[in-house]
């Protein structure tokens, strides 16, 4: 059975921190899918279709500058070659990625009930390379973080490889605090 993952209210504050976080204003958010034990958003569940009718396959948006840094560094490693071979040695690992493909579908065939919108356009894609390689980490860890360990086995083990990456403040005007 495939249980999507919660989400909370994204609030003004949240939308003020995710800004800064990013740079920029997030459009489509739905909620907080997970927020970093400093409390901050983290990662952004969003709607698959933007405001203006734009598809937007990413459902969980990692927007934690800390995690973004440690994934992108992971990234740069050349890790995901790697995870992909495994994908093909390993049928037990390619079924439970394939699983979490599915969990990442619901979860986003759920959003669009929503709001009661199809997506002909994005469907059976998810992200991050699902279900038959690995892509993007930074897809994958949301995911796993907004879910929770279990769900995705490439995020998780990411996750593992980038260790507790929110030792430090999470927004730019809180590293000039420090």
């Amino acid at each position: 059975m495939i249980v999507m993952a919660g989400y909370q209210t994204y609030t003004a504050d949240d939308a003020r921190i995710a800004e800064a976080q990013l740079g920029r204003p997030m459009r489509g958010v739905a909620g907080v899918a997970w927020r970093c034990p400093c409390g901050h958003p983290g990662v952004l569940a969003t709607r698959p279709r933007l405001p203006g009718g734009t598809p937007f396959p990413t459902t969980y948006y990692l927007t934690c500058p800390r995690a973004v840094a440690a994934v992108s560094r992971l990234e740069a490693s050349g890790v995901m070659a790697e995870m992909t071979q495994r994908l093909t040695d390993d049928p037990q690992l390619a079924e439970r990625y394939r699983q979490a493909h599915e969990a990442y579908l619901a979860d986003r065939a759920a959003l669009a009930a929503e709001t009661a919108d199809e997506l002909p356009e994005i469907a059976g894609f998810s992200a991050g390379g699902m279900p038959t390689r690995v892509k993007c980490l930074h897809a994958l860890v949301g995911h796993a973080l907004a879910a929770g360990p279990g769900v995705n086995p490439i995020g998780d083990e990411t996750l593992a490889l980038i260790g507790e990456f929110w030792d430090g403040p999470c927004t730019p005007e809180e590293d000039r605090d420090e």
